[in-house]
């Protein structure tokens, strides 16, 4: 028994390095089977993986999806995107729930959880949970812009903000209110443009008790109180309304500026922009407009130029929706909606929301009038102001429709005219018989006949037929004062107000009295006039 004993365990010592030298074989048998892409050297351990591989190289798909047609070179890869089709998500995350089609979207959604950050920028040492984002944010550093606009020739840095733009281009607008049916070229504005709808105003004033919408209109409305610009630059005190100003100011005066102009020294931190700055000194435009042949010294310039022709408006309002062919006319047109007034008269210390309001307030102070009547002499600081005055000469108003001779003082009221005149009316008030082109103006007018006042204001109770009206109204209860006068700044509730008031500064009296001619500016005035003629005929003497 004991000699068996040990035969049994000498036969397993024996059998131990015979054991070992059958591993390394195999070993050595697999390297031996390695198969290798002759192309980029990449090795494989199967014949068929490396098959599958080399159709990288020949651009080779031999896999078809039989729903959409898409080709792939790898049967993997079909298999992953047949889930679009079927809706199939196998990975779940256990912590969250969420169903992933692709495993690599799993470990990717994970990081959100984890707060891993693997990927790190070996320039600014910035770090990013996806490869791709981070390869995206060291076109920062490179200054890499890949992307090319076919259309217009600019470029970008990223995929999503060349397709972006590229709607202002096409016009396309893929994403649509489900309230009102407003279209947007970007889901941010028609995310943001739908407080509108929702009135959420999360964001409160703790001065006056007013709410907005957007985070930024916040901090532009508190300017009102504290009469300071909120963005302080540390570079050298420099303010600024915008945080993105800021940062845009920053980098311009940390950047290294090696390219000097040899005419008037000036710096730039790009030889593309030493080579455009000098086009001031030679006069040179090599830009020219292929619609009107106007040149141009600046790309930039010429871009803007051909929003004239074309009518394109890539910078929309995203509490309104109102859209501007430049960005700094949308920065102005904001100020309405913040109540911010950054330039101030230095003589008399009233605000303005726009610099050339205050240039135009400055006439008044200065008593410069260049625009003059040729038949009276009288002068004027605004073009406008001018033409509206002639009409008390030539007995018209200027702007004359073609459709039945009526006359208008302003372009505007001049087309809104047209509309109304030329547009389809369908819809028909079957107590009064009145038409109208929308089915909604016909609802709205039906609340004259029945008395319903669908609309109430929220703070006092009054009610209202139509929501224009609770608009107006609420402007008892806010203050606002949405329409500024351009020449010397008054605001007012209403825009017939603005109207009769900008007839101060015109001269325009469109209102005469027909018994004694005496003229007036507000029909108002002329019904207060006439009682005086009443009065006369009542007291004459039989």
């Amino acid at each position: 028994m004991m000699e068996n004993e040990f035969c049994e365990k000498k036969i397993k010592v024996e059998a131990q390095p015979e054991r070992i030298d059958f591993i390394d074989n195999i070993k050595k048998e697999k390297e031996k089977t390695l198969y290798h892409c002759n192309i980029c050297g990449k090795s494989f351990s199967r014949k068929d993986s490396l098959t599958t591989h080399k159709d990288i190289h020949t651009g080779e798909k031999p896999h078809h999806c039989d729903v959409c047609g898409k080709s792939f070179s790898a049967i993997g890869s079909l298999n992953t995107h047949k889930r679009i089709h079927t809706g199939e998500k196998p990975y779940l995350c256990n912590i969250c729930g969420k169903s992933f089609s692709q495993i690599g979207h799993l470990i990717t959604h994970k990081r959100i959880h984890t707060g891993e950050k693997p990927y790190h920028c070996d320039i600014c040492g910035k770090s990013f949970s996806e490869k791709g984002v981070l390869k995206k944010h060291k076109h920062i550093h490179t200054g890499d812009k890949p992307y090319l606009c076919d259309i217009c020739g600019k470029s970008f840095s990223q995929q999503g903000i060349l397709t972006k733009h590229k709607r202002t281009h096409t016009g396309e607008k893929p994403y649509h209110c489900d309230i009102c049916g407003k279209s947007f070229s970007a889901s941010g504005n028609l995310i943001k443009h739908k407080h509108i709808h929702i009135r959420d105003k999360p964001y409160h004033c703790d001065v006056c008790d007013k709410s907005f919408s957007q985070r930024h209109s916040l901090t532009a409305h508190i300017c009102i109180h504290t009469g300071k610009k909120p963005f302080d630059s540390d570079i050298h005190g420099k303010l600024f309304n915008e945080t993105s100003h800021l940062s845009k100011h920053k980098s311009l005066q940390t950047a290294e500026k090696p390219y000097d102009c040899d005419i008037c020294g000036k710096s730039f931190s790009l030889s593309s922009n030493l080579t455009t700055h000098k086009h001031i000194h030679t006069g040179e435009k090599p830009h020219p407009c292929d619609i009107c042949g106007k040149t141009f010294s600046q790309s930039g310039n010429l871009v803007i130029h051909k929003r004239m022709h074309t009518g394109e408006k890539p910078y929309p309002c995203d509490i309104c929706g109102k859209s501007f062919p430049l960005s700094v006319n949308l920065t102005t047109h904001k100020r309405i909606h913040t109540g911010h007034e950054p330039y101030h008269c230095d003589i008399c210390g009233k605000s303005f929301s726009a610099n050339g309001n205050l240039i135009k307030h400055k006439h008044i102070h200065i008593g410069d009038k260049p625009y003059h009547c040729d038949i009276c002499d009288k002068s004027f600081s605004q073009r406008h102001s001018l033409t509206a005055h002639i009409c008390i000469h030539t007995g018209k108003k200027p702007f004359n429709s073609d459709i039945h001779g009526k006359l208008f003082n302003e372009t505007s009221h001049l087309s809104k005219h047209k509309s109304l005149q030329t547009a389809e009316k369908p819809y028909h008030c079957d107590i009064c018989g009145k038409s109208f082109s929308q089915s909604g103006n016909l609802t709205t007018h039906k609340h004259i006949h029945t008395g319903e006042k669908p609309y109430p204001c929220d703070i006092c109770g009054k009610s209202f037929s139509q929501s224009g009206n609770l608009v107006i109204h609420k402007r008892m209860h806010t203050g606002e004062k949405p329409y500024p006068c351009d020449i010397c700044g008054k605001s007012f509730s209403l825009r017939g107000n603005l109207t009769t008031h900008k007839r101060i500064h015109s001269g325009e009296k469109p209102y005469h009295c027909d018994t004694c001619g005496k003229s007036f500016s507000a029909n108002g005035n002329l019904i207060t006039h006439k009682h005086i003629h009443i009065g006369e005929r009542e007291t004459i003497p039989l």
